[in-house]
């Protein structure tokens, strides 16, 4: 892409998406994410009525009266976004492709948590890692972002979410806010390391499919392109049996999906490529909240 052309594309993400996040995300997020974490500030002499498990004996013991540990609440968060760059994202059958709600999705989050002064870091992910930005505010850094979102080439067009989620595990020391945005329409077993990373990270899936994913269409005997292996596959879709067995599949993925969230206390949300995800965004940031 021409460096012009990415500028303009740039222009008019930031336009979109900054317009949301100042007006619509920015509360919703401040509130549904403030106060995950806490942080020691001092010590002072105990009071009446101060909660006896906050003591610090080792201060108590020094000065032979009781002290206090003092903590409040972490203003400064840092937000994670993984997002999922493989070939399957490139669909798209109705006025876009995933991969662009995909790419309005991240820098909307990214100029929301730019609003709370957050930190923003990004995993570009196929079935390796395929870049990685570390965590950083400010305008400039968020712009880079949706650069890369936009004009980035993955090496692999395949997926593996367990090796992204090893990774954010590896890198991220420290507690984050973790979006990780995919079709999850994968074959990989990520229960493990899910729970693994759920443990130190508040994570939220963002699931961004298309209608026409769900089921196959009866129109007769055609040519498929398994857009990340780069196959083609001749399917008759006239038989019942293949309609049948592909929505079955198609079904257990998502449903996969929604269980190993759930169980390891992780969000999700689900977004059409052809509806608003600011109103599914809204609505989940205002479950929590």
């Amino acid at each position: 892409m021409e460096t012009k052309d990415l500028l303009k594309k740039v222009r008019k993400i930031e336009i979109k998406t900054r317009r949301l996040s100042d007006h619509i995300f920015s509360g919703e997020y401040h509130t549904s994410f403030k106060g995950r974490g806490m942080t020691f500030s001092e010590v002072r002499q105990y009071q009446f009525g101060d909660d006896v498990r906050a003591i610090d004996w080792n201060v108590t013991a020094r000065y032979n009266e009781p002290y206090i540990k003092v903590f409040e609440e972490e203003r400064e968060l840092t937000m994670m976004l993984m997002v999922d760059i493989s070939g399957s994202e490139s669909f798209g059958t109705k006025n876009q492709l995933k991969s662009e709600i995909v790419t309005e999705i991240a820098a909307t989050m990214s100029f929301s948590a730019t609003q709370n002064n957050d930190k923003i870091g990004l995993i570009l992910f196929s079935d390796q890692i395929e870049l990685y930005i570390p965590p950083k505010k400010g305008k400039s850094h968020v712009l880079r972002i949706i650069r890369e979102l936009i004009e980035f080439q993955p090496k692999s067009r395949k997926t593996d979410l367990s090796q992204a989620l090893k990774f954010l595990s590896a890198t991220q020391k420290k507690k984050a806010i973790v979006f990780l945005i995919s079709d999850f329409i994968v074959d990989d077993d990520y229960e493990k390391t899910l729970k693994i990373a759920s443990k130190k990270h508040d994570i939220t899936g963002i699931r961004v499919y298309d209608t026409r994913e769900e089921k196959m269409l009866n129109i007769g005997v055609i040519e498929m392109l398994d857009a990340e292996s780069g196959k083609l596959i001749t399917v008759d879709t006239t038989s019942k049996k293949a309609r049948i067995n592909y929505e079955k599949n198609y079904r257990d993925k998502v449903a996969y999906f929604k269980d190993i969230f759930s169980k390891c206390g992780s969000g999700t949300v689900h977004t059409r490529v052809n509806e608003s995800y600011v109103t599914k965004l809204l609505g989940y940031f205002k479950s929590r909240s």
